[in-house]
């Protein structure tokens, strides 16, 4: 059925467009935030041995730092669409099927591992070393100047780092949408793109930037107000 604009004022219109975006958002948001999580439990550990394994830093280790830069790179070199498909087997394997919102999360985690891994590299390398020195001085033990210095000085960039990874996952759910992956990107590919259906793929494509520019307000907001104290 392709769009006439007198359908409009039709409530079983509104009624069809809500039944099949709201499931579609919650999907998304679903995909996002778990993905987001998971991604940061893996990545920031890496991020962190990628910093103070670098040559100069609390713990210098050349091999450590080139070995898990290169995975890291080769992870993030992989197009989303492409490590997608190639991930089926492992998809499978882990949550018995390969098609899903939560079977989309695993490769969704596994892209953006490394790019969050990238993220915190840059956020805490933006610690000055002067503090670093000073809890060395002190006595400080690496743990204690990763989770006392570190972290906390390094929280507004961090806190822009988790917004624009939000961001970039909800991007890799409307790709992943196109296997079966379901959200916003599986109705507009579905019903907006096969269908014909030009007025869905709008409503998707603008709900997608409202979400997108939601996380990125509320991301900056809240980093510049920790950094104000």
């Amino acid at each position: 059925m392709q769009f006439d604009l007198s359908m409009v004022s039709d409530p079983q219109y509104w009624d069809t467009i809500s039944r099949l975006l709201i499931p579609a958002i919650g999907q998304t948001f679903y995909m996002a935030i778990v993905s987001t999580l998971m991604a940061y439990v893996i990545g920031m550990p890496l991020g962190v041995i990628l910093v103070i394994s670098s040559p100069g830093h609390i713990l210098p280790n050349p091999w450590v730092e080139r070995t898990l830069g290169t995975v890291v790179n080769i992870f993030r070199s992989a197009p989303f669409i492409i490590l997608l498909v190639a991930l089926i087997p492992l998809t499978r394997a882990l949550v018995g099927t390969s098609i899903g919102t939560t079977a989309a999360i695993v490769p969704l985690v596994i892209s953006a591992a490394p790019f969050v891994a990238r993220m915190v590299e840059s956020s805490l390398k933006e610690v000055p070393y002067g503090v670093i020195e000073a809890a060395l001085s002190m006595g400080a033990s690496p743990w204690q100047i990763i989770r006392k210095v570190l972290l906390p000085e390094a929280k507004a960039p961090l806190i822009l780092g988790i917004a624009i990874t939000t961001i970039s996952v909800i991007g890799y759910t409307a790709m992943a949408g196109a296997v079966g992956g379901g959200g916003l990107g599986a109705v507009a590919i579905q019903y907006g793109y096969n269908r014909f259906r030009t007025d869905i793929m709008i409503f998707t494509v603008v709900i997608l930037i409202l979400i997108v520019q939601g996380i990125q307000s509320f991301g900056t907001q809240l980093a510049r107000k920790i950094s104000h104290h």
